[in-house]
């Protein structure tokens, strides 16, 4: 590379930009990413690109709002698609599901191509649009509460660390006993039971439950049902191994979540994510080291994520995070500024794409002496950069084919091929209703759970009480336990109850639980 020249004056490479410019030289598959930018130049024979290999080493896209990052991924995600990688997209603004229509050109366009030595081609990308609950256009996704398990629901539900104890003793009493949590009338009834007379004594050999934090999650349930929630769970439950599926020629499914509609719930939807991640890492096989990732998964708003959460919440993260990329998933953060994320979580992400950040106040200055610190050391002054940078530039440096860091590299980035906005609301829904997975998911099913058992139980025991004494053999009468407990439906709900008794459900790091194939 260090005989390479620049396009338009046919010059070396100044010696700075040479050095950079061979750490991109790459032998096996790699993403090509933009041109190198040195001395206010856009050096186009100097191609900045990441390693195929290694996106499932995680990464982190960066940057002040309105500098690029939602085009970064774009154009990440089209070129791992084209190699056959499935990608996942969370689309918070309503503006990714472009990526299926091809691009439009135009001067920018080209003049972008030009100067980073692109041949750009309009191109759409297969893929699928879903929709959490089925709140706005897009393949409903769910989960029941039983597999959501109780982490990630603290943290929907803002509860706090003692509280979140509460709420996992419900969760392994339910599980124990075969009361499936499908729903958040499933979990309501469970708590209730536990508080009553009846069932009080249940807990007291684990623990117990006391009436003020019962009281305390009822009431947030209640709250969070009132919001509209109440739909992101139930059934059918969402199979994450859609997400790994490939085109019919090959290319990688882009799966985009569409968060439209429930942007103004950023707890929840930043939590589904997770527990979509979660899910996947419970279910993988390892694979350890591969040629290329089985998915990659992009994380938007990442900084949603670790706002409020628990000492519990993050560790696991960080054990989800550390652990997946043998299972084959790389996962990326998109964020503001990379102190948005745990310096345990980031140190695991090796590939860096940082987009300019504003340097106005105090804080911002503070954010951005950080932001240079979490570099490896440049030729570059990176304050200056980071603060010069236009749209669709970013500072840049990936993991090599051995592993080992690239030096950090100034780069005007690649436009995408496709469609930079959103495409038509008619075009959308008749992509959705097109999907061979519309019919699997759309319609929401209410099969019998923990409400309905707990319910005919207390029928059961309402009827029963209201009965006259029966006289059996020798004249005696039964008491009213007696009857309950000889009662057909109370000798059904046991037998229910039996079939768990020494296998609960087997939880991962997040709680959530392992899905019985």
């Amino acid at each position: 590379m260090g005989g390479a020249r620049d396009a338009d004056a046919g010059r070396p490479l100044p010696v700075e930009a040479a050095e950079i410019a061979a750490g991109y030289d790459f032998t096996g598959p790699a993403l090509e990413l933009g041109a190198l930018l040195w001395g206010g130049e856009c050096l186009a024979d100097a191609q900045i690109r990441v390693p195929l290999p290694m996106l499932n080493r995680h990464g982190l896209v960066a940057g002040a709002t309105g500098t690029g990052k939602t085009k970064t991924l774009q154009l990440i995600a089209e070129q791992l698609a084209a190699q056959g990688v499935p990608v996942f997209l969370a689309d918070i603004k309503g503006d990714v599901s472009g990526i299926s229509a091809p691009g439009e050109a135009g001067d920018k366009v080209a003049e972008r191509a030009a100067d980073v030595g692109q041949e750009w081609e309009p191109t759409g990308f297969p893929s699928e649009f879903y929709a959490l609950g089925g709140i706005g256009t897009g393949i409903p996704v769910r989960a029941t509460i039983t597999s959501f398990g109780p982490v990630l629901l603290s943290k929907v539900l803002q509860l706090n660390q003692t509280q979140e104890q509460s709420l996992g003793l419900i969760f392994h009493y339910a599980d124990q006993k075969g009361l499936e949590l499908v729903d958040l009338k499933d979990l309501r009834a469970v708590v209730t039971f536990l508080t009553s007379d009846e069932g009080k004594p249940e807990l007291k050999g684990i623990g117990g439950l006391s009436t003020v934090t019962a009281g305390v999650i009822l009431r947030a349930l209640t709250a969070f049902e009132a919001q509209g929630m109440g739909d992101f769970f139930g059934e059918p439950e969402f199979d994450t191994s859609e997400f790994l599926r490939l085109a019919p020629d090959g290319r990688g499914l882009v799966s985009v979540l569409e968060l439209a509609d429930v942007q103004d719930k950023p707890q929840l939807f930043s939590t589904f994510l997770m527990w979509l991640l979660a899910d996947l890492y419970n279910d993988l096989p390892e694979v350890g080291d591969v040629e290329k990732p089985k998915l990659v998964f992009f994380f938007d708003e990442a900084h949603l994520l670790f706002n409020g959460a628990s000492k519990t919440f993050l560790q696991a993260i960080t054990q989800t995070v550390r652990l997946i990329r043998s299972k084959g998933v790389g996962v990326f953060f998109v964020t503001q500024t990379p102190k948005d994320v745990p310096a345990d979580v980031l140190g695991q992400l090796g590939n860096r794409i940082q987009h300019a950040l504003r340097a106005f106040t105090p804080d911002d200055q503070k954010a951005l002496r950080a932001t240079v610190r979490t570099f490896p050391d440049s030729a570059y002054d990176l304050e200056e950069v980071l603060t010069g940078i236009g749209t669709g530039e970013a500072v840049v440096t990936v993991l090599g084919e051995k592993g080992a860091p690239t030096p950090v590299a100034a780069t005007r980035l690649r436009a995408p091929e496709s469609l930079m906005g959103p495409v038509e609301p008619g075009a959308l829904e008749r992509a959705v209703r097109a999907s061979v997975l519309y019919p699997r998911y759309a319609e929401a099913v209410d099969r019998e759970s923990a409400y309905e058992k707990l319910s005919a139980r207390e029928a059961e025991r309402a009827a029963a009480s209201e009965a006259p004494p029966s006289r059996g053999r020798g004249g005696g009468g039964g008491s009213v336990v007696e009857q309950v407990v000889g009662s057909g439906m109370f000798k059904s709900l046991l037998r229910s109850m039996g079939t768990q008794i020494g296998r609960e459900i087997s939880r991962s790091v997040f709680g959530t639980a392992r899905r019985r194939r």
